[in-house]
């Protein structure tokens, strides 16, 4: 007999109580990095949403789960979005693969308008432009929109060559996309998902 106790601070909804059901053991089954797992630890899924600081997890979770597309993508898109601070002025490819994606969610734009500007943007060959054109191109990508965090993240190498400026600059990255996925992707929409997922 498990020694847990469910009415204290449950995860989420619990609809089976013979299974496991706390976001640790969620996790597991839906093989989230060995790093995330830890982090979690006993956190419920409405503390760990509000005081994570990767958004690359976010992102992972939110595709893992089935969280509307369009959300991830523009959730994906504001990781990005401050990336652009490294691109040359008048280098303008990285910017419009953002716009463009939005403009997918939006209804304005195709899903080949999004590659072709995902295309260019990978094609933007300024050596301090290419870690923000990889992660705008990523998150013009909707098929590959979970990975966004993590090329906005490797963005801030851009700023520094020194590793604890970069591991400084990576850190606030990963904690700025956190906050961009929080504004996006609303919590219910996270517990939502993880019930269906998990009933």
């Amino acid at each position: 007999m498990s020694s847990y106790d469910y009415h204290k601070e449950p995860s989420i909804p619990i609809h089976h109580r013979n299974r496991s059901h706390t976001l640790h053991d969620q996790l597991v089954a839906i093989a989230a990095c060995r790093d995330a797992v830890e982090w979690v630890g006993t956190r419920t899924i409405e503390r760990a949403w509000a005081e994570c600081e990767r958004g690359d997890w976010m992102l992972w979770l939110a595709g893992k789960i089935d969280i509307d597309r369009k959300l991830i993508v523009l959730a994906a898109c504001a990781c990005a979005e401050p990336a652009l601070a490294f691109v040359p002025a008048g280098e303008n490819r990285p910017r419009r693969a953002i716009e463009v994606a939005r403009g997918w969610c939006a209804g304005t734009a195709t899903l080949d308008d999004v590659r072709a500007a995902a295309y260019a943007a990978y094609a933007a060959d300024a050596a301090y432009a290419y870690a923000a054109a990889y992660a705008a191109a990523y998150a013009a990508a909707a098929a590959y929109a979970a990975y966004a965090a993590y090329a906005a993240a490797y963005a801030a190498d851009a700023a520094d060559a020194a590793y604890a400026a970069y591991a400084a600059a990576r850190t606030e990255s990963l904690r700025t996309s956190a906050a961009a996925v929080r504004a996006m992707i609303p919590l219910a929409a996270i517990v939502e998902a993880l019930n269906k997922r998990f009933a």
